[in-house]
Parts: structure tokens; C-alpha cells; sequence
């Protein structure tokens, strides 16, 4: 009988006792040809270590990651940890610092780039750094809690801050120098907005000024109110006073309504004699009334707001902390809480829910479909979905309610538009 190697002997043992071979024995028989199959527990513990860990069984100073209470322990006590803090104990300061500004640069990117300067809650963030794997912890910085961070954070100016029942939210404050430069550029216009608006008054003025210039102003003749006769009715006529020359009526106030479109209507009837009379025309201009409309929608058009919610339109639910029961659902807004907070019923099942639009998006039906206007100036009115451009994400609709009714808007952004219920 043909004696077995040592090799084989050590190989059957390991695989009696289901261990894994060590890294040199696995090398040496790929080298040789020969295969060998990980055990099921030690293609476990790879899984295991992809995963992300406890983040109390984690330690910063080493950068390692244990699995359990019994392996964080070993490795305080092991002498690698223990060189490591001799190391910090001669400079605990320097390393807190290092890893203060590592924590707070990273957050600040990562709220840059995926929230951007939207409102939101400062634990959603949080969350979401901590799903990274190899991030510094809070519990190596000067910060004891994310509460005291976010303080910190408003304090130093990078971020806006405010506190409500639900917790602290944040909004992130862009000092980019382009994004400085658009900001001045939009202040520069709105200004110049309000030299047009200004100069547009005055126009108004003056033209009311010429018009009433050269016209005597009739003023009304009172009389007694005499019965001739004891038993005969004293009968009044409203219809005949409203027949009197326009003269003798009081004049409207020149920045009403009545008043503007009184200048526009003068206006209209001196260019129509003008051309008549023989002049060559000229090319027809905008009218006081017409200049003051635009001025108004272009005001309407840049008034944005951080919220967007509406009742009775369907949304669909973002959030995974509900579980898959409600991920990716649609639902109906049946009432608004405080601007940022809806109470929605489930299409699919009728739950009811109370989520932050946070945790919702809009829903954008098929052309021809009826949609709600939730941001800009036509904020609050109904409109007709004509088409869909996927490449910008932007909609163009058409105006159904309001005084803009009729009108056909182009470059809608996705999350000012919903599907009505």
C-alpha cells in the first residue's frame, strides 16, 4: 500500500474540521494544477466582509472593521491598537483635527452633489454617508452628535438650519464663484425689472395726464326732491342716470383696473384717427396695459418656492424606510400639513400614509392628460400635457384655468407638473 504524503494528511484534516487551507497551502496547489473548494463557512465570511459592519466594532484609529463583540475586543487588546494609540497619545489633538475636516469635507460633498440647495433633513444625509464603508466616524471628531454638527455647520455659515418637530433640516449654501456670478447677474435683472416697472407708471401717467388736459370737467346739478301731488308715488329710474354723458361721470382712479383700461382704450381710439386720417401707419406698438401685464408674468414666472405640494394629485413614494410594500407606489394627496407634509391614500392598497415630499416625486401622465401646474408663476392652475422632452426632462403644456388661460407654456421641469387624480 502506497504511503500518503504529509500534505494530503494535513489537507484531509483541514477538511474534516471544515476550515479553509491557509493562503500558501491554496497557492502551492495552484501552482501544481491541482483545485481545492473554500468551505461553505469560509465563503461566509468573505460575504461577511463585503457587507458594511457595526459601526461600533469599528475601529478609526487602525481603520479596521471586526464582526462581532469578541473580535472588536482581541483587537484592543493586540499590539498593532496598541502602538497606534502611543502614537495619537503624543498628539491626540492633531488627529482630531485631521479627522474633524476629513468628516466635514466629505459631508458637505456629498450634500453638494446629491441634494444640492434643496431643504432636507439632516438625518437622510447622515444615512446616506454612513453607507460608505470606509468613512471617518462622528465618534473620532470634535463632534459628539449630528445635532451638535449641524449646529456647527449653521453657525460657520455653510449651511442654513432650522429646527422643527420632526427634527433639524438643512439646506446647503453654494459660495461657487459662478454660481456667485449667476446670482448677482439674477439681482441685476430683477432690478432692471423694477426701472421698467417704474418708467411703465410714469408713461401711464403722463399719457392719463394728456388725455385729460383741454377737457372741462362737468360737475353734477343737485335739485329738490318736490311731490306735487300727497298721494302720487315718488318713482326713481336707475337706468336713465346710467345714460348721462360720460362726462358727467366721476373719474376712476388712474392705477385701478377701470383706470388702466380706460388709458389703453383712449389709447387704442386716437391710434385708429390717427390712421385714418391719411398718416402713414406705423408699426403697432404695446400698449401701457399690455407692457404692465408682462412685467407681471415675468414676476410670476421667476417667484419659485421650496414646496410644491397639492391636494388631489397622484404622487409616487420614493422611500425605502417603509419597506417594498410601499416603494415605487403611486398615491393620491389628500391633504397638505404645514407646506412640506401630505397625507396621501394609496392607489393599490387605500392605506393611508403621512410622508415629507421629501419622500415623494411627482408622476407625469401621457400627452393629452390633465396635469397640475405645483411651481412658478402659473403655480395652482390645471393644464393639457401636449408633449415630453426626455432629453432636458422638461414638459410643454397648455393652459386651461386662470386668466392665462389658452396660453402654451415650453421647458416645464418634471417635479413642477403632476398627474390630477
Amino acid at each position: 500500500m502506497q504511503a500518503q504524503s504529509p500534505l494530503w494528511i494535513f489537507l484531509s484534516t483541514m477538511l474534516l474540521v471544515r476550515a479553509e487551507p491557509p493562503s500558501h497551502v491554496i497557492a502551492f496547489l495552484s501552482l501544481s494544477g491541482q483545485q481545492i473548494e473554500p468551505s461553505p463557512k469560509a465563503i461566509a465570511n468573505r460575504i461577511k466582509l463585503k457587507g458594511l459592519q457595526k459601526l461600533r466594532w469599528y475601529c478609526q484609529m487602525c481603520q479596521k472593521q471586526c464582526r462581532d463583540e469578541n473580535g472588536f475586543k482581541c483587537h484592543c487588546i493586540s499590539e498593532s491598537h496598541q502602538r497606534q494609540l502611543l502614537l495619537a497619545s503624543e498628539n491626540p489633538q492633531q488627529f482630531m483635527d485631521h479627522f474633524s475636516e476629513e468628516f466635514r469635507n466629505d459631508f458637505l460633498e456629498l450634500l453638494r452633489r446629491r441634494f444640492g440647495t434643496k431643504r432636507v433633513h439632516n438625518n437622510i444625509v447622515y444615512n446616506e454617508y454612513i453607507s460608505h464603508r470606509e468613512h471617518i466616524h462622528m465618534n473620532t471628531t470634535q463632534w459628539e452628535t449630528l445635532t451638535d454638527f449641524t449646529k456647527w455647520l449653521g453657525q460657520e455659515g455653510f449651511c442654513k438650519v432650522d429646527e422643527t418637530p420632526k427634527g433639524w433640516y438643512i439646506q446647503y449654501i453654494d459660495r461657487d464663484p459662478e454660481t456667485i456670478c449667476r446670482q448677482q447677474e439674477e439681482e441685476k435683472k430683477k432690478k432692471q425689472d423694477l426701472d421698467d416697472e417704474e418708467k411703465s407708471a410714469r408713461f401711464i401717467e403722463e399719457q392719463v395726464k394728456r388725455g385729460l388736459e383741454g377737457k372741462d370737467q362737468e360737475t353734477p346739478v343737485y335739485t329738490e326732491l318736490n311731490r306735487e301731488n300727497e298721494e302720487e308715488k315718488v318713482v326713481f329710474n336707475l337706468n336713465k342716470g346710467a345714460s348721462t354723458s360720460a362726462a358727467a361721470q366721476p373719474q376712476p382712479s388712474l392705477f385701478g383696473p377701470s383706470g388702466l383700461k380706460t388709458v389703453g382704450a383712449a389709447l387704442m381710439v386716437k391710434r385708429k384717427e390717427t390712421s385714418i386720417s391719411g398718416q402713414p401707419k406705423e408699426k403697432k406698438r404695446k400698449t401701457a396695459l399690455d407692457e404692465i401685464i408682462e412685467l407681471e408674468e415675468e414676476k410670476k414666472k421667476s417667484a419659485r418656492s421650496d414646496y410644491w405640494l397639492q391636494p388631489e394629485i397622484v404622487v409616487k413614494i420614493i422611500t425605502k424606510k417603509l419597506g417594498e410594500k410601499y416603494h415605487k407606489k403611486k398615491a393620491i394627496v389628500k391633504e397638505v400639513i404645514d407646506k412640506y407634509t401630505a397625507v396621501v391614500r394609496v392607489i393599490d392598497s387605500g392605506d393611508k400614509l403621512k410622508l415629507d415630499q421629501t419622500h415623494l416625486e411627482t408622476v407625469i401622465p401621457a400627452p393629452g392628460k390633465k396635469v397640475l401646474v405645483l411651481n412658478g408663476g402659473y403655480r395652482g392652475n390645471e393644464a393639457t400635457l401636449e408633449g415630453i422632452n426626455e432629453k432636458t426632462f422638461s414638459a410643454t403644456i397648455l393652459i386651461e384655468t386662470g386668466p392665462l388661460q389658452g396660453r402654451r407654456v415650453e421647458s416645464v421641469a418634471y417635479e413642477d407638473i403632476s398627474k390630477r387624480a
